[in-house]
């Protein structure tokens, strides 16, 4: 991965650390996406000491904020020409309904509408950087949903569970949706269930999920190592040069649920996207 530049979200904990560590290990630029910038320079330093990799940045942004997602995009630009690979991997649970500094959603705002946004404004240094990679972390939570296009935010009705297992399913339908849009570019886009996984998912709602219900669901998990696994062979392997649209689990191909092939609900999940971020992406239907 020498000369290749990797951007990874919720790259501060978790198996987005981990991917990070094992992308510097392999000898590529890492650009470590995180929200809080005491931790993510923290990260940055202990990253260069395990890898012996000074190649690793962070860089700020809090991506329920769609104005600090395009000044992430921006920032990048300015530094760097190319992209070989963009990892969306930031994700959460929220147990209570919350809203984003736009009123949208928080869970649908970071779990899906980022990736969107995100990945659309890297499409054209992605393109130039041709082959690259697009790896979309989902989930196979995936399976249990189906896109509520008459309510994605659960403004009625808000489950923690149905509405994490809906923003999976958008991952994957975005993933194919786009596959399809960037034939021919040398751009792929896959995405991947990493496993129940060892994280901080729940951390973030109060200290009863921090300090006994993750406890909890962590003994029944995956180690970072393991769950990180099918994210690296995605970015790296030559095996899946040129595949995309494309769901992996254990680093092989796996058909996701039925729900997730319907290229009409794609379609109009992608329209509706482009109407919540205002992200207009004529050059890529």
């Amino acid at each position: 991965m020498k000369g290749k530049v990797c951007l990874i979200t919720g790259a501060t904990s978790g198996i987005g650390l981990e991917t990070a560590k094992q992308l510097a290990r392999l000898g590529a630029t890492v650009i470590v996406v995180g929200r809080n910038a005491s931790k993510g320079a923290m990260v940055v330093s202990q990253l260069r000491q395990q890898t012996g990799n000074a190649q690793i940045e962070f860089m700020h942004a809090d991506l329920s904020s769609q104005k600090e997602i395009r000044a992430l995009a921006e920032q990048f630009k300015r530094k760097y020409a190319r992209l070989d690979v963009l990892v969306n991997n930031a994700g959460i649970v929220k147990i209570f309904r919350a809203e984003s500094v736009d009123g949208i959603e928080m869970t649908w705002a970071v779990n899906h509408l980022a990736y969107f946004l995100l990945t659309n404004l890297m499409l054209d240094v992605l393109n130039a950087s041709a082959p690259a990679r697009i790896v979309n972390v989902s989930s196979a939570m995936h399976w249990q949903a189906r896109i509520h296009f008459n309510d994605v935010e659960f403004k009625r009705g808000y489950n923690p569970l149905t509405t994490y297992c809906h923003s999976k399913l958008a991952n994957i339908m975005f993933t194919y949706e786009l596959a399809r849009r960037l034939e021919g570019t040398g751009v792929t886009a896959n995405a991947l269930h990493p496993g129940g996984v060892r994280t901080n998912l729940l951390a973030s709602n109060g200290w009863l999920f921090r300090w006994i219900a993750q406890p909890i669901f962590n003994l029944h998990a995956v180690s970072v190592e393991e769950g990180a696994q099918t994210s690296v062979y995605l970015a790296t392997s030559p095996e899946v040069e040129g595949v995309t649209g494309k769901y992996f689990v254990r680093c092989q191909p796996r058909p996701s649920s039925p729900a997730s092939y319907d290229e009409s609900a794609q379609k109009k999940l992608w329209e509706v996207s482009e109407k919540m971020t205002g992200m207009l992406t004529t050059a890529y239907r």
